[in-house]
């Protein structure tokens, strides 16, 4: 009898063949987000991604017209580019000097009557494009030249997506962070849109926020979710908030998304941050956490954090204290929420390859785990079905 987890089989948290098709069928046919629109601030400035199985790079042409091309040169396919750079007027593969230009065309083909002495059409050589398109700030990817545009893909669930504007904000760089964990992709996503570990796992750092009142739900396969602030926290809340606000009055809560595939989004009253999960292998995932912050000066920081010190002071601590630590660095004694999530994650992966793993009941605050888990399926049977 195959295990299950709930509604997909264990091993689809474990397997390669599993993790290989939906590179294929997932991450290869979805838009990817690659950057903020400053990370590509100047003609010749170019970033890169990984889209699936295909390594997108998106430059700024002369015309200041974003373009994403694939990485590969027409030549041999070597990857033209490093992740993040500036070149100044065109593209040159690192191999054989292949040029091309900030609008894809192939310009320059080293001692090319020599090595081509009945020619080369160098028109039919372009690099092979892919789209782009900017929304709330942000750049993203998709591998096909014709995807439909991201206001087709996010528009339904765009209204629920909170009052933010990440395009105003400032980013906060120090806050700027990548690290991996030791478990599936899709672990690290149903950790994130689980109602029910919100006052258990994080019952002492996120306990500023209202858990039991949170509302949530569905617009096609993308997760939405605001919860409003908890009584204390709420009782004086323009004093409590540490940093400046970054949303109009009245507007309060959390609102923490999840747009697939794997797209967190986390905005409150003070803040804005991406969570952007990228698989790296069937029990490997690596996070990207940016922040965004309001463009307020030195001063009105300070004051803010002045005014709400005495809150934050008695606020959280860890889950363990005491005898319930194992040491010092004991995951559960940080006081951090992320390093729980970390630590809870990569826990239960050791357990799925457990020939004993059984999976219990699921929760009314689990639901949009089974749901997260139909929506891999049914993607995948979809686009299976299209090949």
């Amino acid at each position: 009898m195959t295990p299950m987890y709930h509604r997909l089989p264990a091993s689809a948290y474990t397997a390669q063949d599993w993790y290989d098709r939906e590179q294929e069928l997932i991450f290869s046919r979805t838009w990817r987000y690659a950057g903020f629109a400053e990370d590509v601030p100047e003609p010749g400035h170019y970033i890169s991604v990984q889209a699936g199985l295909n390594n997108i790079f998106v430059v700024m042409g002369r015309d200041r017209r974003l373009r994403a091309f694939h990485n590969i040169c027409r030549h041999r396919g070597t990857q033209l580019i490093r992740a993040v750079g500036k070149t100044q007027k065109a593209l040159t593969c690192p191999y054989h000097d292949w040029t091309y230009d900030l609008a894809g065309n192939l310009i320059s083909v080293p001692d090319e009557d020599r090595e081509y002495p009945d020619g080369i059409d160098k028109s039919c050589l372009g690099l092979k494009p892919a789209s782009v398109d900017l929304w709330r700030g942000m750049i993203f990817v998709h591998p096909n030249p014709q995807a439909p545009s991201l206001a087709e893909w996010f528009g339904p669930v765009d209204p629920l997506l909170g009052p933010h504007k990440p395009e105003e904000l400032v980013e906060y760089s120090e806050a700027r962070q990548s690290y991996e964990i030791r478990a599936n992709w899709k672990i690290v996503v149903e950790n994130y849109i689980d109602v029910y570990h919100l006052s258990h796992l994080h019952s002492n750092t996120l306990h500023m926020y209202d858990h039991g009142r949170a509302e949530y739900g569905w617009k096609g396969p993308h997760y939405h979710f605001w919860e409003p602030p908890a009584s204390d926290y709420a009782r004086a809340l323009e004093k409590n908030l540490p940093t400046p606000r970054v949303i109009p009055k009245p507007h309060v809560g959390a609102w923490v998304p999840m747009l697939f595939p794997g797209i967190g989004l986390a905005g409150s009253e003070d803040s804005w941050n991406i969570f952007i999960i990228t698989p790296l292998a069937p029990d490997q995932t690596r996070v990207e956490n940016r922040t965004r912050m309001a463009s307020a000066s030195a001063w009105e920081y300070s004051r803010q954090q002045w005014s709400s010190y005495a809150f934050w002071r008695d606020f959280g601590g860890p889950k363990y204290k005491g005898d319930d630590a194992l040491a010092k660095d004991d995951p559960m004694t940080s006081g951090d929420f992320t390093t729980e999530d970390v630590y809870a994650c990569e826990q239960q992966q050791k357990s799925l390859a457990s020939p004993l793993f059984e999976v219990g009941p699921a929760s009314v605050g689990e639901g949009p785990v089974l749901q997260h888990q139909q929506i891999v399926l049914d993607f995948m049977t979809k686009a299976e079905a299209e090949t």
